[in-house]
Order: C-alpha cells, then sequence, then structure tokens
C-alpha cells in the first residue's frame, strides 16, 4: 500500500511542495493573523509531519509562515516538527480534504455557513 502524495505549490511555480500520506490535522482558523496572512476571513490548513512534508525552492520567511519571494504567495508554516500547508495552494481542487475542527470562532463571520458536525472551539481548538 503506497501513502497518497499531494503536490501544490506557488503562483509562479518558483516554490512547490509535497506531501505524503494523510494530514495529522486539518481545520479552519478564524484568528486574527490566520485573517490577515490569508488576506481572507478564514484560513483552510492541513498539518503533516515533517518526514511526510518536503519542498523546493527558495522561500522567504515572516514570523515562521513561508511565502515565496519572487511572487509573494502564501504556502504554509514550517519547523522541525512538520509543515502545516495552507490548503488553497494545493495543485487539485478540490482536494478532499475535510476541515475537522474549527478555531477561533470568537471571530468567526457571522454570514458563514456552519458545516455539521465539526467542533467548533471558541478560540484555540
Amino acid at each position: 500500500m503506497t501513502d497518497e502524495i499531494r503536490t501544490g505549490g506557488c503562483l509562479c511555480g518558483a516554490v512547490r511542495y509535497e506531501v505524503r500520506g494523510a494530514p495529522m490535522k486539518s481545520g479552519l482558523c478564524h484568528c486574527g493573523d490566520c485573517r490577515k496572512v490569508t488576506g481572507s476571513s478564514f484560513l483552510a490548513y492541513a498539518d503533516w509531519p515533517s518526514d511526510r512534508f518536503s519542498f523546493t525552492g527558495e522561500i522567504a520567511t515572516y514570523e515562521g509562515r513561508s511565502f515565496c519571494p519572487k511572487c509573494g504567495s502564501r504556502l504554509f508554516a514550517y519547523d522541525e516538527t512538520g509543515g502545516e500547508i495552507y490548503l488553497g495552494t494545493l495543485d487539485d481542487a478540490p482536494n478532499g480534504i475535510r476541515p475537522l475542527v474549527e478555531g477561533w470562532c470568537i471571530r468567526r463571520e457571522h454570514w458563514l455557513p456552519v458545516i455539521a458536525g465539526m467542533p467548533m472551539a471558541r478560540q484555540d481548538p
């Protein structure tokens, strides 16, 4: 049995990444930082351990969040424990990764529909 491989990258193609297998965690975050980073109302993300995440290309990093220095695409947060990718940067859409938790719902826009059965944390889950 082989692990599913997913690929993604930036808008200009200078940075590419690969994740293997199922994510450890996936979710939506409505905190102020995630809203600013995405320029949207929330961040859709998924986390992989470091041995299942790899990337190529030059990245720039600000406070742990990596982006392409050429086109500015925000891609992932990465450290020695693993990578948290921004789901919109995956090549395939839809990608089939369902959020399992929703955090910082105190800042959630009221016009967003509730996803049935998904736990919602008032702040950090």
